[in-house]
């Protein structure tokens, strides 16, 4: 009896994320129509983790691993290529995103250093929903010893990075804190924001001399790169069980 309950349940899981991956809305609708008037009504978030109606946000834990969540403003926001998002009175989801990277160590039942987790967001071109998300869950293992080995070259003004990151070269610059939004610093580094930023992907973590590391690549699909800085974290989160 186990087993056929076990055996359902994976079934329904897989049905959502094919339902999901299938409808390029599928976040909107979870938040628009289930977590918010949820909240609304009875306090309560589900199927989200968390609705913070004031900030305009929620919190979802995502079908995808162990340890992924994802930040999704409540306000219809296709993607990067918004120009809410990099609008100089734009909220700042990257610092409410790392805000909730506690949830990550929560899932692993492990504490993790904060440069073991990262946030990142796809290009318009590297996604399979159409409502902006955040992707918070840990690092891969191989990119956060090349950060680290590398931090050195990584200054306050965006530069390439010396070396390939999950196959892909990305360019990088340090902050010193999230206050600055990470969205109008890259928007800022473009000729044109509003052609460019399409193909933008961008990542967060926290530097290990302290700050925190962008990171910036392109979409480029004739090279068979789709601008996906989601491809630099680990849902299996093997840092959880690599650091003591």
């Amino acid at each position: 009896m186990w087993r056929l309950g076990a055996v359902a349940f994976l079934f329904l899981l897989g049905a959502v994320w094919v339902a999901r991956a299938a409808d390029p809305d599928a976040l909107w609708k979870i938040v628009h129509d289930k977590c918010v008037p949820d909240q609304e009504a009875h306090a309560n978030p589900a199927p989200c983790d968390s609705v913070a109606l004031s900030d305009g946000y929620v919190i979802l834990k995502d079908i995808r691993g162990a340890t992924q969540f994802l930040l999704i403003p409540t306000a219809r926001i296709t993607g990067i290529e918004s120009p809410a998002v990099w609008a100089p009175d734009a909220p700042n989801y990257f610092r409410l995103a790392w805000e909730a990277r506690g949830r990550v160590s929560t899932r692993a039942a492990h504490h993790l250093p904060d440069d073991a987790i990262s946030l990142a967001i796809n290009s318009e071109f590297g996604r399979t929903q159409n409502q902006l998300h955040i992707h918070i869950d840990c690092l891969l293992p191989d990119v956060q010893a090349a950060l680290a080995r590398n931090i050195g070259a990584i200054g306050p003004s965006w530069a390439p990075f010396p070396v390939a990151l999950a196959g892909r070269h990305y360019r990088a610059m340090q902050l010193s804190n999230l206050t600055e939004n990470p969205f109008i610093v890259l928007a800022h580094s473009l000729a044109d924001a509003a052609a460019e930023m399409p193909k933008h992907t961008l990542v967060v973590t926290a530097a290990s001399n302290g700050g925190f590391i962008l990171l910036d690549d392109t979409a480029n699909l004739a090279a068979g790169d789709n601008g996906s800085g989601e491809q630099l974290q680990d849902h299996d989160c093997a840092l959880a069980r690599a650091t003591p």
